[in-house]
């Protein structure tokens, strides 16, 4: 059977009838068609083909798509302001690093950008980002966990011809010694192990913090018994957050994980990637840095060169890299 012998006319006073399993994914496309955005149109379109191929190639039953549907719902119930369950499923599906790997691809080499450096890979926002954090002055303090191992991060900002990136704003954070964050303690009354600082005139920053530890995502709630269910571990490997922005270039959301971590090669959410596996050794390894930065020799030291790409950049990238989606 066509789609002619199901749609006579598409407006108001036409009635769609006599729906198959072979004709209603066409004709659900035919009157969402009627949209006149174009890229609404497009996303709705390739959603409803995808889901009704799903349902016929997998024979899916009612109580399968009741229990989905109550998934979700219940998904939905657990999200607070401190807590998005969506952000956790979409972490735990692989979704959310593809989405990044999408929107902010990264060049196989320097040469396909002209530059000299290779820009740093982004990796998962995670679900406990916040909007509160304060502001702090280089060597900052972000962390006030006692019972933390002290730790200093020393960076740099520079673009992909390798110069400093001056006033970047670097907006990091990190789980405690305990392995949670401040937003999973429910009397929390100010952000700890966090804070927004911003790049120097030579692109540098520095401040203060714990040396991060593995811990599990939140498995209290819906995501929770889906791993379990997969025969999935929770556990995340140990990592520090860093988002980095300034106006004119690309906004990225990255990780650094800390070399031989046991989680490193099973992360929860796919997040780690080789780029940003790095060592976390005592500051007194490195010569001078103990008295540069005014931190004892055993303090740990955590090091990282960030290179941004610019808008221009991620433009011509992102077209080049639909150009190549395409052809495939």
């Amino acid at each position: 059977m066509g789609l002619a012998s199901s749609i006579v006319n598409m407006d108001s006073t036409h009635y769609i009838k006599d729906l198959t399993t072979d004709n209603i994914t066409r004709n659900v496309i035919a009157i969402n068609s009627q949209c006149p955005e174009p890229r609404f149109r497009l996303l709705l379109e390739r959603l409803v083909t995808y889901l009704h191929d799903f349902a016929r190639e997998t024979q899916l039953t009612t109580s399968e798509w009741e229990a989905t549907i109550k998934f979700l719902t219940e998904v939905g119930d657990a999200c607070t302001e401190f807590r998005s369950e969506f952000v956790l499923l979409s972490d735990v599906l692989g979704l959310s690093l593809l989405m990044d790997s999408i929107n902010h691809p990264r060049p196989s080499s320097n040469n396909e950008l002209g530059g000299s450096l290779v820009p740093t890979e982004g990796t998962v926002l995670g679900p406990f980002h916040t909007h509160d954090a304060a502001h702090l002055a280089h060597g900052g303090l972000i962390s006030h966990d006692e019972d933390g191992e002290p730790l200093l991060v020393v960076g740099t900002v520079r673009d992909t011809e390798g110069r400093p990136i001056a006033g970047a704003q670097i907006d990091v954070w990190e789980n405690n010694s305990h392995g949670l964050y401040d937003v999973q303690y429910p009397d929390r009354d100010a952000p700890d192990g966090r804070g927004i600082l911003k790049s120097d005139e030579q692109g540098n920053f520095f401040f203060r913090a714990v040396v991060p530890v593995p811990y599990s995502i939140p498995n209290d709630g819906p995501v929770g018994r889906l791993l379990d269910q997969l025969k999935r571990h929770p556990m995340r490997p140990s990592h520090f957050h860093f988002m980095i922005f300034k106006p004119g270039y690309d906004r990225l959301v990255t990780a650094l994980y800390r070399r031989g971590d046991p989680y490193e090669r099973s992360d929860a959410v796919f997040g780690v990637k080789e780029s940003l596996v790095v060592d976390i050794g005592p500051v007194g390894d490195v010569e001078g840095f103990s008295a540069k930065y005014g931190v004892s020799p055993e303090t740990k030291l955590m090091r990282y060169d960030f290179v941004l790409m610019s808008e221009k950049q991620m433009r011509e990238l992102q077209e080049q890299k639909a150009k190549e989606a395409k052809r495939t």
